[in-house]
């Protein structure tokens, strides 16, 4: 693929929406075509999926079921949007990605990780991140970030789901430093953004460093 595939990752309410948008703008003050994405979502039957998944009337969900929804979700969004966008050699910034599915369902719901991994490996059709940074927080301060307009069917399993979440992510970190970078989240979206331009020093032109 000739383009360049970001992903941001974290807890709920960590900031790394907010995070995606400053740099798809950034990114795009350059003139660079730019294709920005959320998990799960970013085609019509994601969507469909996202409602599904999020939806707090459908709390009997059984772990395997959302297992396997996100994994369809992804590949869709793989197929349709982003293969095509990096093989035209656009910058795909996506929040949230499978990292998310190892993080929420074999961290979160205890899902065995190989299983997981599988499931991602066949999601994903083989795609991999050119670099992912996941967004590190204290799970109260994040969950009540995330929960001030009201909590989805993943938000409302509370903090001690949200803690077991972030350890999965800072394992995943140590097993793969060469992709995952982690970002510290306290402190204003600015201070924020400075720390992720550092992160992703190697993909971002000298213009956005020195912008951040």
């Amino acid at each position: 693929m000739a383009g360049t595939f970001i992903t941001l990752e974290g807890i709920d309410g960590c900031g790394k929406t907010t995070q995606a948008k400053l740099l798809t703008e950034a990114f795009r003050r350059t003139g660079a075509e730019v294709v920005a994405l959320r998990e799960p979502g970013g085609t019509q039957i994601s969507e469909k999926i996202r409602a599904l998944l999020l939806d707090r009337a459908n709390a009997e969900m059984c772990s395997e079921c959302e297992l396997l929804l996100y994994e369809a979700s992804r590949a869709q969004l793989v197929r349709e949007v982003i293969e095509p966008a990096l093989a035209r050699g656009a910058m795909v910034v996506c929040d949230r990605f499978y990292d998310s599915t190892y993080a929420y369902q074999h961290g979160g719901r205890g899902l065995d990780e190989a299983l997981v991994n599988t499931c991602n490996q066949l999601g994903s059709c083989g795609l991999a991140p050119t670099c992912t940074v996941v967004f590190d927080l204290d799970p109260t301060t994040a969950l009540l970030r995330a929960t001030k307009g009201g909590a989805d069917r993943l938000e409302a399993e509370g903090i001690a789901f949200q803690q077991r979440i972030r350890d999965a992510y800072l394992r995943l970190a140590a097993k793969e430093p060469a992709r995952v970078e982690v970002v510290d989240g306290t402190g204003t979206p600015e201070e924020v953004y400075e720390r992720l331009v550092a992160a992703l020093a190697d993909l971002i032109p000298a213009p956005l460093r020195s912008e951040a």
